[in-house]
Order: structure tokens, then sequence, then C-alpha cells
């Protein structure tokens, strides 16, 4: 795999529809439920999200994984063509846990700051 490293600021454009109401933070989050691979101690956790900018996401996970997950972490999410207004694109990010919510006994919801992210891209086929 070929990743190509990315500013935040230039996360591709986002559509208006998908538009969190009434949000009055600096970034515009976007509601958005795609699934991600979040690397807790070495293992690769499933989780998903609820919502998402280009400076952030909230996502949702087990409160097992949630309490072993580090103040500054790493996770991979599929963005579908209604954000990128292209292809589906995967991207792995640098994060940064803000806070953690208990949203059940089992599920724990983590807002989180996109430090870094790259596209990720499969490699040319060779000749």
């Amino acid at each position: 795999m070929h990743s190509a490293t990315v500013e935040v600021s230039e996360l591709g454009p986002m559509t208006k529809e998908l538009a969190v109401p009434n949000e009055r933070r600096e970034s515009q989050r976007f509601k958005l439920s795609v699934p991600l691979t979040v690397m807790v101690e070495g293992r690769e956790v499933s989780a998903y999200t609820r919502d998402m900018s280009n400076r952030g996401v909230f996502f949702y996970l087990s409160t097992a994984d949630g309490i072993l997950l580090g103040r500054d972490f790493e996770f991979v999410a599929e963005l579908p063509p209604e954000i990128t207004l292209s292809t589906c694109c995967r991207i792995r990010c640098r994060g940064r846990a803000l806070r953690t919510e208990n949203i059940s006994t089992d599920m724990a919801g983590v807002a989180a700051e996109i430090l870094e992210y790259s596209i990720l891209r499969d490699s040319a086929p060779t000749a």
C-alpha cells in the first residue's frame, strides 16, 4: 500500500446535506456512520463513527476497548462517495482522545481530534 500524507484542512469536500444542524464549532461536522478500525495496544478493534469533520471524529467502540484506548492512537476509516464526491477513500488517521463517555454498560463513545491523516491507495499493479 502507498499512502500520501495530507494536511487535515485539505480533507476533501463534504456535502451540506450531511451536515449536523445548528453546529457552532469552527469546523463543520457531518453525521456519518462508517466503520473504523482503531489500533489499541497492538490490536485492531472495530468501531463506527457518529459524526466526523476534517478536524475531529466521534466514534463508538466496546467499553472494554475504550478503557484501553490511549490519549494518542491511530485509526483507519473508509469515507463514502457522498463525502469525497468521488469514489470511496480509505484514510489512516492519528488522533488524540479528548473525552470518553460511557454510552451503556458495553459501549463507549470517544470524541477525538484528528492530528493528521494520510490517504491510503492500493499499490499500482506491476506488469
